[in-house]
């Protein structure tokens, strides 16, 4: 795929982006950017709004337009690996979703829309290795959720309506500081929700293991010869799906992960 470099990075033309488009074995329009460098949101997309899978992973974009929303018809969206501060209102018009993936990125709370609510087809959510304390009241309506990602995020206390989504079968809340994490896990426990460590783990046969070395070692070099304390192990997480191996982002956000509680 032509790549052309810009003032912003690289930047994605409608004929690039139109060749990337596959079809799946079930007919859908997947369209596959990832690892592509780019920094913005490519505008030539809003011409190919009617794909159904979206791949924009393991790239160097800060925010979504607001116009994301346009997008109707995506079934799946993927922006793992990036370093994405907060996501648009618009993000909650696409209501045919059911599986998204934000893991790796430097969402807060505050960067959460309470929009995401209105997303009532989800099955899969990754909200993995962000900034997360907290999350919108308004994901209690997410009625079909079945699995839902929260591992190495800030959680101190795990809200109560995650508790009671009724379809819910598969959580993650892994490297958490969470207190009385055994009464949670128990309160889970009960009503047969799984509490795992390995729910959207990637098997490793599908992993680069020297692309994920050499990922590992410039993210070390990027924190800098004065922090010598012994770094968090990040696990290598996304949904398990065909076009999203989720793998350590080198850049980082911000470039200074002493910022993130361990």
């Amino acid at each position: 795929m032509s790549k052309r470099k810009g003032a912003k990075g690289a930047k994605e033309t409608l004929k690039s982006a139109k060749k990337a488009i596959q079809i799946t074995p079930e007919g859908k329009r997947r369209l596959v950017l990832s690892n592509m460098g780019l920094t913005v949101f490519p505008k030539c997309l809003f011409k190919l709004t009617n794909v159904d899978e979206l791949d924009l992973s393991r790239n160097l974009l800060q925010k979504l337009p607001d116009r994301i929303g346009n997008f109707s018809s995506l079934t799946r969206l993927d922006l793992h690996s990036n370093k994405l501060e907060s996501l648009p209102e618009s993000v909650g018009n696409l209501a045919a979703l059911t599986h998204l993936n934000l893991a790796n990125n430097c969402l807060t709370f505050e960067g959460l829309p309470f929009s995401l609510g209105r997303l009532t087809n989800l099955k899969s959510l990754n909200l993995g290795m962000n900034w997360l304390d907290n999350l919108p009241p308004t994901l209690e309506s997410l009625v079909n959720l079945q699995e839902l990602g929260l591992f190495d995020n800030r959680f101190v206390k795990l809200p109560e309506f995650v508790k009671v989504l009724r379809n819910l079968t598969k959580l993650n809340l892994k490297r958490n500081p969470l207190e009385h994490t055994h009464g949670n896990e128990e309160s889970m426990k009960n009503r047969k929700l799984e509490v795992q460590e390995e729910v959207y783990l990637v098997h490793e046969s599908l992993l680069c293991r020297t692309c994920l070395k050499k990922c590992k070692t410039q993210k070390k070099n990027l924190s800098g010869d004065g922090d010598k304390k012994e770094k968090k192990k990040r696990t290598s997480s996304g949904l398990i799906t065909p076009n999203s191996v989720a793998k350590l982002n080198a850049a980082g956000c911000r470039s200074d992960e002493s910022q993130h509680v361990h």
